[in-house]
């Protein structure tokens, strides 16, 4: 039986597969990501640590790197990693675990498509945990198209201790979800 190659269609991936970062901090960064998005080590010696939270081989690998200069800021590089909770409760549950921990967000927003809370890990590499704030990819691309997005691309911080004290009160999601005015 012989086969032919498709050469000419794009074929996209089936799935995202996993990160590859390099670490100064191997030991804390082991335990971060495990106590932030809950990943279990499944592999690791000296020199490399593979952690998964669900169902793949691995979603993420560290390699141990030797203590080097940190990156400028705004250097090219990885800007962040994003994950998505299925709703508002378990993204504000986890931002309320993790202030436990002594876990801080270093930037929080409202970007219109997400609610997003960004976390640092020990090497600065930027984990943003999100919530989709709207429930069809036709509310989504219309966001996209709107003057509002066309104005601030970016979106509007907002305080997490008042949208946990707006949520815990019962304030329905239809407006938990809305972007916040300017600051």
């Amino acid at each position: 039986m012989t086969r032919k190659l498709d050469e000419t269609t794009l074929v996209r991936p089936s799935k995202f597969a996993h990160v590859v970062l390099r670490t100064r901090h191997f030991e804390e960064a082991i335990a971060w990501y495990g106590t932030v998005l809950g990943m279990e080590v499944v592999f690791r010696n000296d020199l490399v640590a593979f952690m998964t939270y669900d169902e793949e081989h691995h979603r993420l690998a560290l390699f141990a790197v030797p203590d080097k200069e940190a990156p400028a800021p705004g250097s090219p590089g990885l800007d962040h990693m994003a994950y998505t909770f299925d709703s508002i409760g378990a993204l504000l549950g986890q931002y309320r675990r993790l202030r436990a921990e002594g876990i801080e967000p270093a930037w929080t927003i409202n970007h219109g498509p997400t609610t997003s809370l960004y976390y640092d890990d020990p090497d600065g590499n930027r984990v943003e945990l999100q919530v989709d704030n709207f429930d069809s990819v036709a509310e989504n691309k219309a966001w996209m198209e709107s003057e509002t997005f066309r104005i601030n691309p970016i979106g509007v911080p907002f305080d997490p201790e008042e949208l946990v004290a707006r949520y815990e009160s019962g304030e329905p999601w239809e407006t938990l979800r809305l972007q916040p005015a300017e600051a």
